[in-house]
């Protein structure tokens, strides 16, 4: 039997990042899916959905679990980022067979403020409301953030 691999995106990202692992995984045998995030399947430079600000986490985890419960089977759930607490919510729901969690974001009522966390979001900690609305990082804060094991090319 096939293990299949269901991977969940985080925030500002998309099934693209999952490419690399995506390449490693299915020549080893395993099948992988993963699917976008409501309201994420837009263009990175693009305005974002407005509905992403009132979309919570339990709201994506209702999504991924319609998805998951499609297959016959359970699945080897894996998260990034926001995605990591989507796949523990998931595996609280008894959804996964197993489950991989890479570099998790902080769940509320974590103290995750840091020199490094303040200058990741900068641009969005000093914009009055933030947290009502839709966000992006400068490139810069992404870079700094999300995109320094890359090379600069890319």
């Amino acid at each position: 039997m096939i293990d299949t691999v269901f991977m969940i995106h985080g925030m500002w990202a998309g099934p693209w990042c999952w490419e690399n692992f995506r390449r490693v995984f299915e020549p080893a045998g395993y099948r992988c899916v993963a699917k976008t995030l409501p309201y994420h399947d837009m263009d990175p430079g693009g305005i974002p959905d407005p509905r992403l600000a009132a979309t919570s986490l339990l709201d994506y985890a209702e999504a991924l679990e319609r998805e998951i419960r499609r297959f016959d089977e359970k699945l080897i759930v894996m998260g990034h980022s926001m995605g990591e607490l989507l796949a523990q919510i998931l595996a609280a729901r008894g959804l996964a067979k197993a489950v991989v969690l890479l570099t998790p974001a902080s769940p509320a009522g974590i103290w995750a403020i840091a020199p490094s966390v303040i200058r990741s979001f900068w641009s969005i900690q000093t914009n009055w409301g933030w947290w009502r609305k839709p966000t992006r990082q400068t490139f810069a804060e992404a870079a700094y953030a999300l995109l320094n094991l890359l090379p600069e090319a890319q």
